[in-house]
């Protein structure tokens, strides 16, 4: 049992020593984050995505949950963006593009980077003793508008014609990814901060194990996710359990808006979430230890791809969650007949717009989400930036198979042979023909 103080004392030390051991945000930073703490050295925002639609949910209700969001992210003090998920249908494919990642800072440069700020911070101190630096007036905030009829009608289309709650659950998650990488974009955030704990990394771990995504663990679980390039997700609540957070909310009154999510009230058996959920929370009351160990097993994973997989941004990634692609071309038909057929289709043409666009989207996904994309009768109802994203891949990739036969690798001993002698007969030839001119 903690002092109401001491346990405030160690919850912020959890989430300080997090972000301080891994030194991943620098001082001044811009971070995108659903729940910040005061007085932090990099400049947070808040935002709020608005899945009403997804669920089902009345327009009234969702109106009036915006609202309490809306008075809850203004007494914040930090910038707020408000977002709903129709808007998915409105992004640019660029999104699912892998952008460079700039280069990360050494140690000397994060510390270079902290007394910067700590004498900044001193000079506007000095002018203005009662006023943080961080606490500055909020920017210019955005509230997510009625969407449009059509939106909305599309995006309940898509959910309604997936067959299963699995796959419902992980074309949610992907599509707020999504929204979310997108506003951090837009917003020129680095960084995303998810309020994941530990118990629901847990979960999550184990979860994305029966779901066929075991290579990503270690970027679904671990502290950070540079998958996509530009923009880092971290997880700095991931030493937090889920009876810390409760407590802490519950201790120090802050303030909660609580809406329902897609598996509310759904039996425990209705998705490989919830029962992984109820499983890995009835054995944490048997044995408390079940979360902390699975959770420090997430710790020892490693950030490292396939042998026979690209790991440049370059390389060949996932359409919808942008990792590597951990599927094997001979056997990427083993346990699923009908998407073996597909690809065979897929190999079999050779002109760029292919009429079976099931086709052309299922070649281009890893195999976690190729699974879930079976509980989707057609891929009609994505979003266009999906299907469009896909097409330009496709387009590529068979432009880059017409013109390989011409292309020369550098790594290629036999070719840079060749070169060389017939480079060297060149010479050879125009030096005689220069011997010869001579002699006339």
């Amino acid at each position: 049992m903690y002092h109401r103080d001491c346990f405030k004392a160690l919850y912020v030390h959890k989430f300080r020593a997090m972000l301080g051991k891994n030194r991943l945000i620098f001082p001044g930073e811009k971070g995108l984050s659903q729940d910040s703490a005061k007085r932090l050295r990099f400049v947070p925002g808040v935002v709020y995505v608005d899945e009403g639609a997804a669920c089902g949910r009345s327009p009234e209700d969702r109106a009036k949950t915006l609202a309490e969001v809306k008075a809850v992210l203004q007494n914040v003090g930090f910038p707020w963006h408000a977002v709903a998920l129709e808007e998915v249908f409105g992004l640019p494919p660029s999104v699912l593009q892998c952008s460079a990642q700039e280069p990360a800072g050494t140690e000397g440069a994060y510390k270079s980077a902290v007394d910067s700020f700590l004498q900044q911070q001193h000079v506007l101190g000095g002018e203005q003793p009662h006023q943080s630096h961080t606490q500055a007036a909020p920017g210019p905030c955005s509230l997510a508008g009625s969407p449009t009829a059509t939106q909305t009608a599309a995006l309940c289309r898509l959910f309604d014609s997936v067959r299963t709650l699995t796959a419902k659950e992980e074309l949610l998650q992907t599509l707020r990814t999504h929204l979310i990488l997108h506003v951090a974009r837009a917003h020129g955030y680095s960084k995303v901060m998810t309020g994941d704990s530990c118990t629901r990394l847990a979960i999550k771990l184990m979860t994305n194990l029966a779901l066929g995504r075991g290579a990503f663990l270690a970027w679904d679980t671990g502290f950070s996710d540079e998958r996509h390039g530009d923009v880092v997700v971290v997880r700095p609540m991931r030493d937090h359990t889920l009876k810390e957070v409760a407590f802490y909310n519950h201790l120090f009154a802050v303030p909660s808006v609580f809406t329902p999510a897609i598996d509310t009230k759904a039996p425990e058996k209705a998705s490989i979430h919830r029962l992984m959920e109820a499983f890995i929370l009835r054995l944490q009351s048997q044995f408390p230890s079940t979360v902390s160990t699975v959770y420090r097993t997430s710790e020892k994973l490693v950030k490292a791809p396939r042998e026979d997989c690209a790991a440049s941004p370059s390389g060949p990634r996932c359409l919808l969650c942008l990792c590597t692609l951990d599927v094997d071309t001979a056997a990427a038909g083993v346990g699923d007949h009908g998407l073996g057929q597909w690809q065979d289709q897929a190999r079999s043409s050779s002109c760029v717009h292919r009429e079976d666009v099931q086709a052309q989207v299922l070649e281009q996904l890893c195999y976690g989400c190729r699974v879930n994309m079976k509980d989707l009768p057609s891929l009609d109802p994505l979003p266009p930036y999906i299907l469009v994203e896909a097409q330009l891949r496709s387009q590529r990739a068979w432009a880059m198979q017409e013109i390989q036969e011409y292309l020369i690798e550098d790594s290629d001993p036999e070719a840079e042979e060749a070169l060389a002698q017939s480079t060297a007969g060149l010479t050879t030839q125009e030096q005689g023909g220069k011997n010869a001119g001579t002699g006339l």
